[in-house]
C-alpha cells in the first residue's frame, strides 16, 4: 500500500507506512477512551506531522491508497451492515 489518506474536518491528511488494519484497530481503540489523538502527515512530499483529535460522533473516512506492489489489496467486497467480506 502506498499510503492511507486520511479527510478529517473538510482538510486532507495521509499516513505512510501503516497497514490499513493496524490504523482501523488504532481509532477503534483510541475512541473506545473517548478520545485519541492520531499523528497524521500533513501536507505533500516532505513529513510535517500533525496531530488529529478523534472524539465519537466526528466524521473521519480513511482512503487505502495502492501502490504499484498493491499486495495488501483485497478482492473485498462492502456490505451495508458493516466491514467487507472477503471474496
Amino acid at each position: 500500500m502506498k499510503r492511507i489518506d486520511i479527510f478529517y474536518g473538510g482538510e486532507h491528511y495521509s499516513v505512510g507506512g501503516r497497514r490499513l488494519d493496524d490504523l482501523r484497530q488504532e481509532i477503534e481503540t483510541g475512541l473506545t477512551s473517548g478520545l485519541h489523538w492520531l499523528e497524521v502527515n500533513d501536507g505533500e512530499g516532505m513529513m510535517r506531522a500533525a496531530y488529529l483529535l478523534l472524539t465519537p460522533g466526528v466524521p473521519c473516512a480513511i482512503v487505502p491508497v495502492p501502490g504499484d506492489d498493491s499486495a495488501e489489496t483485497s478482492e473485498a467486497v462492502w456490505l451495508p451492515d458493516g466491514p467487507p467480506a472477503e471474496r
